[in-house]
């Protein structure tokens, strides 16, 4: 076994404000097509994650559920998120397409499951009775965890303020382009878990010399910094990739550190730019 060799157990749990754990790095599936997801997913647990994320609008959570149950892992070893289709908010078609959830990844439940976009200009900006409908699959144990993504802090004091059901996790856009300190600041006064979707802004940041810079001191990759830096700033992130030697290097984050000066260098490259598109204005509903 090699200096980096990284196990399930080498990686951090998250403890979530209703009790339950998640592993700090995962693998995600955003981008990957259906007829390579079975494949990549296996290679993912494979090498040693735990934790996949998935989501409706992705169109591969059957391909998910044939690795998880492919890998000769216990279910309960896999913690798996999915995410409620923009399309669905509803509180009956909620209903419906969190069913087809489960038949698609043919499982009992799901570890985590989220409201993909707050879409505040449609449903007649009701994105409330969504998670009312969430909080039913959270009480009936299909869902044994809730959360949302990309809600700002005014979303999430409306779900606060109007059910007192506070979410666990809250995934949104973070990099060293875009470090939006005020939504984690919320969070971490809310106890809700941040995760990061694209931890490395679509690889932007990955050129950047004062990444560059520190990674070479460290002799590692600039992915591998930036992630670290994430790991080290409390988020939970899964890098998305099909090639088994950048999953085995996005796992290799737990035998270094950044110094506080390397990790106020990569705080200071915000630039507050999105790679995506802005929550408050989002409206996309699949065809």
């Amino acid at each position: 076994m090699d200096k980096h060799t990284t196990t399930p157990d080498t990686v951090p749990a998250v403890t979530l404000n209703d009790g339950r754990t998640i592993p700090q790095l995962g693998f995600g599936v955003f981008q990957i097509a259906p007829r390579d997801t079975a494949a990549a997913t296996a290679q993912a647990l494979e090498v040693g994650y735990r934790h996949i994320d998935t989501a409706e609008m992705y169109g591969n959570e059957k391909e998910v559920g044939q690795a998880v149950a492919r890998s000769g892992l216990d279910r309960a070893d896999v913690f798996v998120t999915s995410k409620l289709n923009n399309g669905y908010h509803r509180p009956d078609d909620a209903r419906k397409a969190f069913d087809r959830t489960l038949g698609e990844l043919a499982f009992d439940y799901v570890d985590l499951f989220l409201i993909h976009w707050p879409l505040p200009t449609l449903y007649d900006g009701d994105f409330v009775s969504t998670w009312e409908t969430l909080i039913e699959f959270h009480r009936d144990g299909r869902a044994r965890s809730i959360g949302v993504s990309n809600f700002q802090p005014h979303h999430l004091e409306r779900l606060r303020a109007e059910t007192g059901h506070v979410p666990a996790v809250n995934q949104i856009e973070v990099h060293p382009y875009l470090a939006q300190d005020d939504v984690r600041q919320y969070d971490a006064d809310h106890q809700i878990a941040t995760e990061a979707w694209s931890p490395i802004a679509q690889g932007l940041v990955l050129d950047d010399p004062t990444i560059g810079a520190v990674a070479t001191e460290l002799r590692r990759t600039p992915a591998q910094v930036v992630l670290r830096w994430h790991i080290q700033r409390g988020d939970i992130v899964f890098p998305k990739t099909v090639s088994p030697a950048r999953m085995r290097e996005n796992l290799e984050l737990f035998d270094f550190e950044l110094d506080a000066d390397g990790m106020r260098a990569i705080t200071s490259l915000n630039r507050d730019e999105r790679t995506g598109p802005d929550p408050d204005t989002f409206d996309y509903i699949p065809a």
